[in-house]
């Protein structure tokens, strides 16, 4: 048995997926748009966790291994919530970090 590996079809960055699966084009434009919009507020949700963790370790006066250490994580982690690049984490992530922090973080839904 022989099991295909190769890509057939990759959609371009900014292309629209949902068109590329077969949908017809009023609906795949509004899937893409409501992907945006949920993948939009999940990043805001993240950069607002890694602005507390920065403002946490800049008050503290804290090295980024001072940090790492207290937070359970590795010293580039640290970096890279410093730097704001908040793909690389999940919600749950920066969660416990802060919560290693001391701090309480409170959901509110709207």
């Amino acid at each position: 048995m022989s099991i295909e590996t190769r890509s057939m079809h990759i959609t371009p960055a900014g292309g629209n997926v949902f068109a590329d699966l077969g949908f017809a084009p009023e609906e795949a434009a509004a899937l893409k748009a409501e992907s945006e919009r949920i993948i939009s507020e999940k990043l805001a949700i993240k950069e607002s966790l890694m602005a507390e963790l920065a403002g946490w370790i800049e008050a503290r006066k804290l090295k980024q291994a001072e940090a790492a250490e207290i937070l359970g994580v590795t010293r580039p982690r640290i970096s890279d919530v410093i730097n704001k690049k908040a793909v690389k984490f999940t919600i749950d992530a920066l969660v416990d970090m802060l919560a290693r922090a001391g701090k309480h973080v409170q959901l509110s839904v709207q």
